[in-house]
């Protein structure tokens, strides 16, 4: 129940005075499989036609952007849902006049929940051409930091050779409400390994399924950000088995049978863990059945500064949330009935504590460093067989959990990104479904933060 200052704040008064005060309420963020009302404005500044390419695809229409050429400034008879820049070619600190040019009619007319999605080239040659592109991700950074009404940036860079079928599912989740609080960040996509074609991408907005067929694993799911992520994937079409520890048994089997999914008790730090888990699905789907994707989603706290962090606090943090991922993908990489198939999907929660560090927090933060660092290795080594590694890194997250922080340090956690709130579960949980799309095939040894622009860290 809400203690006297949290009523007091969250009153008619309380807003009004915050309000007076520069902590105005927070706005309404566009979420699910929703394009922008508005229209979308693309912008090429270099004459890339793989942005163009991309949402002709997705059959999004696109209009052509005002420009700010130093006379009067030009301002859109409307608000535009999103903006879309394809900066690839660019080499030069002189091109960088065209991106301002383009945005900053764009930005003054954006409408709520709007998007600004920058595309560039993962890999330049020269100096001034590395310039400009790292330039390119402090415009996106400070952007994502000025956008008003639940507006978001952010940066895909492309490695050679993609095309636009590898780079729809990433338009799709941007410029949907999916990517809600995904905010300043950048990312790369490539081409889908040659083992596969590119899965088509579904096209924004719509209720596709792109995920039928198919077995999607989530540990730690019985409820939280893990419930959410199973229920997501079964809205995408997943058969889904959900895992968690014996003691969550009777919410761990609710959940399953509202999502006809199957559910297995289970210790992941157990020796046979990764054996138990193909066992389960070989038995319990057939015995040609393979695992899609694996969520290692299961994850503890066990927070002390560590002066006063003891031996038994330090190992369970590690072995809950890097240890046992580590001894469980290599079982179901090995080929067993059960496993996981060829281009499936591994996907890690990191943290931005890992990221930035946390007071009190060092047993957490090393266990989820190490999971950007497991992703990191991974990814290449699994590569060949079409597997994607990548892990999302949750900022500050509405949960039962921090629901128990004291009500003035949880509201400093919630205002202290870009969109002056704390994320939902289904924010991590749609960032997830990205990874999974069979569409994602050239997003790998990515880690993306779903924390709205957190003001720390990278």
């Amino acid at each position: 129940m809400p203690g006297l200052i949290e009523r007091a704040f969250y009153s008619r008064g309380g807003q009004a005075v915050a309000g007076r005060l520069g902590l105005p309420e927070p706005p309404v963020l566009r979420r699910g499989r929703v394009l922008p009302g508005e229209p979308v404005v693309l912008a090429s500044l270099a004459g890339s036609m793989l942005a163009a390419d991309t949402l002709e695809l997705l059959g999004v229409v696109a209009t052509s952007p005002l420009l700010d050429d130093g006379a009067e400034l030009p301002t859109y008879p409307e608000r535009i849902g999103a903006v879309v820049v394809d900066a690839c070619g660019l080499r030069e600190i002189g091109q960088l006049e065209g991106l301002r040019a383009v945005l900053r009619p764009a930005v003054r007319a954006l409408a709520g929940s709007g998007r600004v999605v920058l595309l560039a080239d993962a890999e330049v040659e020269g100096v001034e051409a590395n310039a400009v592109r790292q330039a390119l991700d402090g415009i996106n950074r400070t952007v994502g930091k000025e956008l008003r009404r639940g507006a978001t940036a952010n940066l895909v860079y492309v490695r050679p050779g993609t095309a636009a079928a590898d780079l729809a599912s990433t338009f799709s989740f941007l410029l949907e409400g999916r990517s809600a609080f995904v905010d300043g960040q950048s990312w790369t996509v490539g081409p889908a390994p040659a083992a596969l074609s590119a899965a088509p991408a579904a096209a924004p907005g719509s209720d596709s399924a792109p995920l039928a067929g198919r077995i999607v694993v989530v540990t730690g799911a019985a409820r939280g950000i893990g419930a959410q992520i199973a229920t997501v994937a079964a809205r995408d079409g997943a058969t889904v088995v959900c895992v968690d520890m014996p003691a969550a048994g009777e919410a761990l089997a609710a959940l399953a049978n509202r999502l006809h999914g199957t559910a297995l008790q289970l210790d992941i730090t157990a020796a046979d863990a990764g054996e138990r888990i193909a066992a389960h699905v070989a038995t319990r789907h057939s015995a040609d059945a393979r695992i899609h994707g694996i969520v290692h989603n299961a994850g503890i706290t066990r927070d002390k500064l560590l002066a006063n962090t003891d031996a038994q606090r330090w190992a369970q943090v590690l072995e809950v949330n890097l240890a046992a991922e580590l001894r469980i993908n290599p079982v179901l990489l090995d080929g067993r009935p059960g496993g996981l198939a060829e281009g499936g999907r591994i996907v890690g929660i990191a943290s931005t504590s890992g990221i930035a560090g946390n007071r009190g927090q060092a047993n957490y933060a090393a266990s989820k460093a190490g999971v950007v660092g497991l992703v990191g290795a991974e990814a290449p080594q699994l590569a060949g067989r079409g597997i994607t590694v990548n892990a999302v890194a949750p900022g500050f997250i509405e949960t039962d959990m921090t629901a128990k922080i004291p009500f003035v340090q949880r509201e400093v956690f919630r205002r202290t990104n870009s969109l002056g709130q704390g994320g939902q579960p289904v924010d991590v949980a749609e960032t997830i479904g990205y990874f999974l799309d069979p569409a994602s095939a050239g997003v790998s040894g990515q880690v993306v933060r779903v924390c709205g622009q957190n003001l720390v860290g990278q």
